[in-house]
């Protein structure tokens, strides 16, 4: 995998450091010379450069991300298909996959739950408004920001639903975690199976474990066709009933029984947003009845809307495997059922226009007087429709924390997102929270004390941040807090509790190596090398042996072919013996390009070896001063390399003519003698041999070319 850090890209990127590795391609940070701005560059690895697949499926990334533009998924500025590099140009988005995050937190609050799923909901809904299904959603493609915000990355097997939507190879492509039944299956896949994997994402956020779990995924790969995850409020008892309920029917096995839209999940979650005690009432086994809502005080949502919005997708025709199953009682029902379906689409659209209009703005809460930490920034209500900027203010009649004043006010109409303005109340008993980032446990501690602060210290592993040190705090930073009360500080431990040492497996057999490997629970990638080991011996592995990595995690080794990659040779050339030991110019040719060139040669006799390298198999050509002196084979594929079929052609020394024009005759016949040339001819100018004379004219003339010794030289005398 070649490095390109340090390098530009097209005279405009310049790469300054690896933020990413994945399976077919590794992403950069860089930096972009024109429009100014730090970008993420994902450049297709070398080794998938002639796989057509790869970079079918590369060139699938860049049309899908093109033609999306939404605050939740990660913008492409530039793509780039050449057939020596390609790359795309994202948005550089700085926080951690939402994988590290729920590895971090162990188990997610649930209204944190619900502002992230809230979030890649609306990214998908926008994909699928496109006609892309994402197809590989898990935590490990959702990023994080520090403000909250989920960004949906990595379309590398997204396709255009209007295509061919089966799988690509038999292998169910994506993580076998995340992926929906029907994907496992190899068959049709539509919006649902992202709603699917959705429905797991949510479910390891609220019980901190996947829903099926085994050391094979082929196994983990058969419980998601046959078996039913456990309720997660078996695992996590202070999960909200109505969210178990979104949760579960998001995982169903059935995609009939499933949301049928993103749109249709988000006004479930829209529901239990406003009424977190709701229940829903479910049935996937009879007609697929519209979603009904029955909360702890017996309120109905008006039935018509549910009706007309909760089944879009019914109105679709089914796959044609269904279609042969299913036996119509009489052939006036489906045209019926067909009518009645475009009834019901239209008024869905009709009504869905609605509600996104109306659903643009939302009236803004009275935050004066609520507590900004406690009661607005744990409400997911006001973080999923504002975002907030704050100052704080002394007060000496507002207690510490709350809000004294806000911009806009209350029950004013703006855009989902805006930004409110909020004063915060700080006096002689509120402290202002700083400087605490960054430091050490101790003088975290010893400085949040001395300010009056209880200290409630949290160690946990993090990757991403310096053991030791402070990465988190609650309140946040520059916040104010009462005198006397807690401060929760988040502090990181270099031991990774999933991590474990990486099986040394260098020399092993390639089947020898996976089984050690996949015992120790480790995944296994096998990529070919080219060595002069032995065939199927592995030469090299990623990580390193001894080296940590986490529990699960892949390994790649790299298994010789039994043909080294390069191999070098030596060819011993004879050196002629010119007059007055001449110096000449000896050159090297590997096929028709030239390798080396060795200039101020005596030729004085004897031999110069070169040595070369070079790959697979090959012809040599070696000329002095550009005669061709030696030819022959190079098998690289060899160690050392193999030369064969030599052919030597003897030197031939040549000369300059002198200039004999004016001469006499005999003088110019002594001078070329004397320059080496002795067949001399002399004529006059009717073609008569003569032999005396004066020169007037030469054949070849005085020139910068050179002759062998043999060569007739014609004078013409008067």
């Amino acid at each position: 995998m070649e490095n390109y850090c340090g390098k530009r890209l097209d005279g405009r990127y310049e790469i300054r450091e690896i933020i990413g590795v994945g399976g077919m391609a590794v992403v950069y940070k860089a930096y972009d010379n024109i429009d100014d701005r730090i970008v993420a560059v994902k450049i297709l690895k070398e080794e998938f450069l002639a796989n057509e697949e790869f970079r079918r499926r590369f060139k699938n990334e860049s049309k899908a991300i093109a033609v999306l533009s939404h605050p939740n998924i990660v913008k492409v500025y530039d793509v780039s298909f050449g057939d020596r590099l390609q790359y795309i140009v994202m948005e550089y988005v700085e926080g951690i996959t939402l994988k590290e995050y729920i590895e971090q937190q162990k188990v997610i609050n649930w209204k944190e739950a619900v502002h992230f799923v809230s979030q890649i909901l609306l990214a998908l809904q926008h994909a699928h408004d496109k006609g892309i299904v994402h197809r590989d959603i898990k935590p490990q493609n959702i990023m994080l920001l520090q403000d909250g915000t989920i960004k949906v990355t990595d379309f590398g097997i997204a396709r255009f639903s209007r295509g061919d939507t089966r799988t690509m190879t038999e292998d169910a492509i994506g993580s076998v975690h995340y992926i929906s039944p029907e994907q496992a299956r190899g068959e049709l896949t539509d919006d649902k199976a992202d709603i699917y994997s959705v429905g797991v994402v949510m479910y390891e956020m609220l019980t901190g474990q996947l829903p099926f779990q085994s050391d094979n995924a082929v196994s983990i790969a058969i419980m998601q066709l046959q078996q039913e995850a456990k309720p997660p409020r078996e695992i996590n008892p202070e999960i909200p009933l109505g969210l178990e309920q979104i949760t579960m029917r998001a995982m169903q096995k059935n995609p009939n029984n499933r949301y049928h839209s993103a749109a249709e999940m988000m006004l479930d979650i829209d529901e239990f947003k406003r009424n977190p005690s709701i229940k829903f009432n479910y049935n996937y086994f009879v007609d697929n009845e519209p979603t009904k809502f029955v909360d702890d005080t017996t309120k109905t949502i008006p039935n018509a809307v549910k009706q007309q919005v909760a089944k879009p997708d019914e109105a679709q025709p089914a796959p044609a495997e269904e279609e042969e199953e299913e036996k119509e009682p009489n052939k006036t029902m489906p045209i019926i059922f067909g009518v009645i379906a475009g009834v019901i689409v239209i008024i869905a659209i009709f009504v869905g226009v609605l509600l996104f209009k109306n659903g643009q703005k939302v009236t803004v809460p009275n935050f004066v007087g609520l507590n900004y930490n406690d009661e607005i920034m744990s409400n997911s209500e006001y973080t999923d429709n504002f975002k907030f900027e704050t100052q704080s203010v002394f007060s000496t009649d507002v207690e510490a924390g709350k809000v004294i004043k806000q911009t806009p006010d209350a029950d004013s109409k703006v855009r989902k997102g805006k930004t409110i303005k909020l004063e915060i109340a700080y006096n002689d008993q509120s402290i202002q929270i700083s400087g605490i980032m960054g430091l050490s446990v101790s003088e975290a501690e010893a400085k949040l004390k001395q300010s009056g602060f209880q200290v409630k210290t949290i160690v946990s592993y993090n990757k991403s941040a310096t053991p030791g040190v402070v990465y988190e705090i609650y309140p946040s930073e520059g916040s104010y807090a009462e005198k006397g009360s807690l401060v929760t500080i988040y502090v990181s431990t270099d031991e990774n509790p999933n991590s474990k040492s990486v099986t040394q497996v260098v020399g092993y057999s390639k089947d020898i190596a996976i089984e050690l490997l996949k015992a120790d629970g480790f995944k296994v990638k096998v990529t070919d090398s080219d060595s002069a080991e032995a065939a199927g011996t592995v030469v090299d592995q990623s990580p390193k042996g001894g080296e940590a990595a986490d529990n699960g995690a892949e390994v790649t080794i790299y298994v010789s072919t039994g043909t080294p990659s390069e191999s070098t040779a030596k060819i011993t050339i004879d050196l002629p013996q010119t007059v007055n030991s001449a110096s000449g110019t000896v050159k090297v040719y590997l096929g028709s390009e030239a390798y080396q060139t060795y200039n101020d040669v005596l030729l004085a006799g004897g031999t110069k070896t070169v040595e070369v390298k070079g790959k697979g198999s090959t012809t040599f050509t070696v000329k002095i001063n550009d005669q061709t002196v030696m030819t022959g084979n190079i098998d690289f594929t060899k160690t050392p390399a193999d030369l064969s079929n030599i052919s030597k052609t003897p030197y031939v020394e040549k000369y300059s003519v002198p200039n004999v024009v004016g001469m006499s005759v005999s003088e110019a016949v002594k001078t070329l003698e004397k320059a080496g040339f002795t067949n001399v001819a002399v004529f006059d100018k009717n073609n008569n041999k003569i032999s005396s004379g004066t020169v007037i004219e030469q054949l070849p003339n005085h020139d910068n070319n050179t002759y062998s010794k043999d060569q007739k030289i014609t004078l013409t005398a008067e």
